[in-house]
């Protein structure tokens, strides 16, 4: 669109020029008018196959091409239109229905005008990728037509009118002049149809002559319109008019002008609403005004919100402050027999189950040193922003006959405990049930209990692994489908047979050092195959050393701004699952092109340092490079050469020398304040036909040549860093951590403290880690790490920004101890590092690879802080996705266990990390999950699980559970504590667990 804009000034065919006027108030108080030419003109074709005429005018892109003309001579009918049509959307009807306009057999020949592609941009930029992805599709035949462009469509808003109504008017004109101008170049033209959900753009498009359907009645005249009209939103028409029917559960929402006043006097607060994964109705917010998070209690006072949404709350009267909940609540458990049907009939937002949970909240609230506890409590008063994304769940609840097409209300449960049920209605009830499926919210209004939505597809049955992997997928919002033609376009030509040229004078070679001399090797997990790192050291004549760390030159093969660039942009990461991989670039550049496998020559970015043998880094330097591995390890081959007093090879001895350099590197790093901390990892050897082993789910070994590596990467990290900030001191993409605030450790030191006697000094990152070295229990050798692990998730996470969005004190990264850091070591499997690449490229001068020095987007400061918004929500969620793949993945094994040897089980070490009045949580090592352990999951003597209570210590943090009256004959578990627990898996019996099933943890002795 920038390109097309640029040329129109130049061009003859630039007809006509429209003038825009704006007032804008100067920062001096003195009033500027600012005027803005757009150029119109005649020759912005039609696109349809149809027409000579605009095929015999229509003008060449910047490269000189003729963009193809894409809509069809012959497009599809409909019952309504047996001799074919074209589609002209309006936004809300795509902001409502792209899942239909992405369905394979309806929904083509669409001209998507410039007027709803920028209205669409501005409302959800996820939704905007979607439709550009369509228009890239040659089989949907999608024609983006720029409209505002022409000066046949160009519409200007006219004094009074609202945005909205010049956008429609704008649809309008671009229907009748589509209609017009067909009918002039062919005799049996089209019908030209306009979907609008707006009742009165239609009446005015009745008015004006032209074709125009809601989406529900265009849906009702195709073919399969009974799987179709599932798909439509429940909302997509006159939502705006419903009469709101029987009694108002929920508050009013605040106007915009009392939220926006609110906001800027104090007395209102804006956050991301967050429910808690173990009790639905207990949410939090956090706000920059307070340090503890605010708390929402009850389904009134969070008011219709569902988590992720960007909500507004109102701070309560401190009487009404209260402690956050001690006990686990299970919507399915809690509201099992709600009927999807009965909505008329609900007489309260709360249940009477729910009442007595938060009665129970109450009594504690005002319980014997509360006080000290209670944390400041909100309600939601406005939503700024939904996350009504993609749901996957399950049918649940089917009232009545389900037979027949006649629409069934139905309760769709999300697979995501913290997303309310969603009342869905379909014809499709009996192929639904045992199925799992996508859905989305499409509205939630005051006088109902649930919100309102609507069925997208069926990913397959439950339990089955292709469902069930998608599913995941979904859920994380990970961008799975295969490549689309135009970026696979965007690789070379040779294809595998691609190869660095042979000849140094190649413009390949332009401005790159020859390092194929060097001995570089790589150490890598086994079976890596995207390999974006390779290292070597070598003795300075000095006494010092050369040491090298090449990185795969990614930006060589993906420029700006084509279609790969803007692909792996999207993605932004690489999403490792247990069985698969998805890739951010195609394999061809992911596993071969780019990878530094070993005995082939590659371009590579290479950092290079002189270093004392004391590791004191003397100089650095950058260069584009070639190189040619010699070796490929893993981390345990590594080691093994190194430990191998036998091998005195001068690849061994730069191994060596790297071991001993990196080892100093990090002892300077634990002296200036870097954290050791730890997550769970394991590790998975999945065979992808069965899998009935446990064997194969081993706990990740940490050896010194992990270390190695580590410690080079984060060293050129943080070189990398310094030098682009110093060329980029606005638009540098860093990455930073920022210091958390005490009061996010204060629950886990008062823990320790209680518990163990342990004082946890959080007032830098230095006093952090030496009290958490301190934190040793000589009897439970885990229990260091385990501490670590709840440390860690007192953090802030770490984020990607813009230098110029943050002051240079702000840059520092709180967990490695570093005043600056960045990505620049794995390009192939992160987005950020081959943006870094090139900000580095343009900072050393380098002159190869044409277009990239001249990308405008090196220094556009919005552009970039819009991309790093994307990779934080990118990167976050390939983390939750590969966690919650390892967690399917030992749910299967037990499962293929249990089948294969009925009520087989293993016997494992637990440690308990949280305490509830009615569980406890307990994280398994020897398989990196953890899970819910309930009062009838306690191994008892007598065993009689229905008759189990419990005695719930919040001060001392332990739960006594016992059978009814025989209390002394209880067990007692404490915060820490390790226990003995049996580990195995069974089928969930709660609707939002349908066809899943769980791992159990029981509890066999303390």
């Amino acid at each position: 669109m920038k390109s097309l804009k640029r040329g129109l000034a130049a061009d003859p065919n630039a007809v006509n020029i429209s003038s825009k006027v704006f007032i804008r108030s100067a920062k001096s108080g003195r009033v500027q008018k600012v005027v803005r030419e757009q150029y119109l003109r005649k020759d912005i074709p039609c696109s349809s196959l149809l027409c000579s005429a605009c095929a015999s005018t229509a003008v060449a892109d910047a490269n000189g091409v003729v963009p193809k003309f894409v809509l069809s001579k012959r497009p599809a009918g409909t019952k309504a239109f047996p001799d074919g049509h074209y589609l002209i959307p309006d936004t809300n009807v795509l902001l409502s229905g792209m899942d239909l306009f992405e369905e394979s057999g309806h929904f083509h020949d669409v001209v998507i005008l410039q007027t709803v592609l920028e209205e669409l941009k501005n409302r959800s930029l996820p939704l905007y990728n979607r439709l550009m992805a369509l228009t890239r599709s040659e089989d949907k035949r999608f024609y983006l037509f720029f409209n505002e462009f022409r000066s046949d469509t160009a519409v200007r808003r006219a004094d009074g009118e609202s945005i909205n109504d010049r956008n429609d008017r704008s649809v309008r004109k671009a229907a009748a002049w589509y209609t017009s101008h067909l009918a002039r170049v062919t005799k049996k033209p089209p019908v030209i149809v306009v979907l609008t959900n707006d009742q009165e753009n239609r009446r005015k498009s009745k008015k004006e002559g032209i074709n125009a359907l809601s989406l529900r009645q265009y849906v009702e005249g195709l073919d399969d319109a009974d799987r179709l009209l599932d798909m439509v939103s429940q909302g997509a028409e006159g939502q705006e008019g419903r009469a709101l029917q029987g009694e108002l559960f929920y508050p009013e929402y605040y106007s915009m002008t009392r939220i926006m006043t609110g906001i800027k006097a104090g007395t209102l607060h804006q956050g991301v609403f967050n429910v808690s994964p173990y009790n639905y109705l207990e949410g939090t917010v956090k706000v920059p005004a307070f340090d503890k998070p605010l708390l929402v209690l009850g389904r009134e006072a969070s008011n219709r919100s569902i988590s992720g949404d960007v909500v507004v709350v109102e701070i309560l009267p401190k009487d009404q402050w209260k402690v956050p909940s001690t006990q686990i609540l299970d919507e399915d458990t809690v509201n099992q027999n709600d009927n999807p049907d009965n909505e008329e009939q609900e007489e309260s937002v709360i249940t009477e189950n729910e009442k007595r949970a938060l009665q129970e909240d109450v009594r504690r609230a005002h319980s014997a040193g509360a006080d000290t506890r209670a944390q400041p409590t909100c309600r939601v008063v406005g939503i700024m922003k939904r996350n009504w994304r993609q749901l996957v769940g399950t049918i649940d609840n089917v009232s009545g006959s389900a037979t027949g097409n006649r629409q069934t209300t139905v309760f769709l449960v999300p697979m995501d405990k913290r997303i309310p049920k969603i009342r869905i209605r379909t014809r499709q009830v009996e192929e639904l049930i045992g199925k799992r499926i996508v859905a989305t919210i499409d509205s939630w209004d005051r006088d109902t209990r649930y919100p309102v939505g609507h069925y997208i597809r069926s990913l397959g049955e439950l339990e089955t692994k292709e469902a069930e992997t998608e599913a995941l997928l979904l859920e994380y919002d990970v961008q799975y489908r295969p490549f689309p033609k135009a970026v696979l376009d965007c690789l070379p030509s040779e294809g595998h047979n691609w190869k660095v040229p042979t000849d140094t004078s190649d413009p390949g070679w332009q401005g790159r050092r020859d390092l194929r001399n060097i001995l570089v090797c790589s150490i890598d997990p086994p079976g890596c195959q995207d390999i974006d790192d390779a290292l070597h050291a070598r003795p300075l004549p000095n006494g010092n050393f050369e040491v090298g760390v090449h990185i795969a030159d990614v930006s060589n093969f993906v420029k700006p701004n084509n279609p790969m660039d803007a692909e792996a942009s999207s993605r932004g990461t690489t999403v490792y699952l247990v069985d698969k991989r998805i890739d951010m670039l195609p394999m061809l550049l992911g596993t071969d092109l780019c990878s530094l496998k070993p005995h082939v020559e590659r371009y590579a970015f290479s950092t290079l340092w002189e270093v004392t043998p004391d590791a004191e880094v003397v100089s650095a330097s950058f260069t584009k490079s070639v190189i040619r591995s010699r070796e490929g390890f893993s981390y345990e081959q590594a080691q093994k050469r190194i430990d191998d007093p036998t091998a005195t090879d001068e690849l061994t001895q730069s191994m060596r020398t790297l071991l001993s350099l990196s080892q100093k590197l990090r002892q300077k790093r634990m002296d200036a304040g870097a954290l050791n901390l730890s997550s769970p990892e394991v590790r998975i050897e999945a065979d992808n036909e069965s899998s009935d082993s446990l064997a194969d789910v081993k706990t990740k070994a940490q050896l010194a040549t992990n270390s190695l590596v580590e410690e080079f990467m984060l060293l050129a990290n943080i070189t990398v860093a310094r030098k682009i900030e110093s060329v980029f001191p606005q638009t540098a993409l860093l990455r930073r951590h920022a210091s958390p605030p005490a009061s996010n450790f204060a629950d886990l030191s008062d823990q320790l403290k209680r518990m163990r006697g342990f004082e946890l000094d959080v007032s830098s990152s230095k006093a952090l880690a030496d009290s958490l070295d301190q934190c040793v229990d000589p009897t439970h050798p885990f229990f260091n790490t385990l501490i670590r692990i709840m440390a860690t998730r007192c953090m802030t996470s770490a984020e990607y920004f813009c230098s110029g969005s943050h002051a240079a004190p702000e840059f520092r990264h709180y967990g490695l101890a570093s005043e600056i850091y960045t990505h620049f070591t794995s390009p192939i499997r992160r987005y950020a590092d081959l943006l870094v690449h090139r900000q580095l490229a343009y900072a050393i001068g380098y002159e190869g690879g044409g277009n990239e020095i001249a990308d405008e987007s090196l220094r556009n400061k919005g552009k970039l802080e819009r991309v790093c918004q994307n990779l934080n929500f990118r990167h976050r969620n390939a983390q939750l996705a590969g966690r919650a793949s390892i967690e399917y993945y030992v749910g299967q094994a037990l499962k293929a266990r249990a089948e294969k040897t009925p009520g087989a089980a293993i016997d494992v070490e637990g440690y308990v990390m949280r305490v509830f009045e009615n569980g406890i949580v307990v994280f398994v090592p020897q398989f990196g999950i953890e899970g819910l352990v309930r009062l009838e999951d306690f191994q008892l003597k007598n065993d009689e699980a229905a008759k189990r209570e419990s005695i719930f210590d919040a001060d001392g943090y332990t739960l006594t559970v016992f059978e009814k009256g025989r209390e002394q004959q209880g067990v007692t578990v404490e915060l820490f504590q390790q226990l003995k627990v049996r580990v195995s898996s069974e089928e969930k019996s709660g609707a939002r667990e349908k066809g899943k099933r769980r791992v159990r943890i029981v509890v066999l002795s303390v």
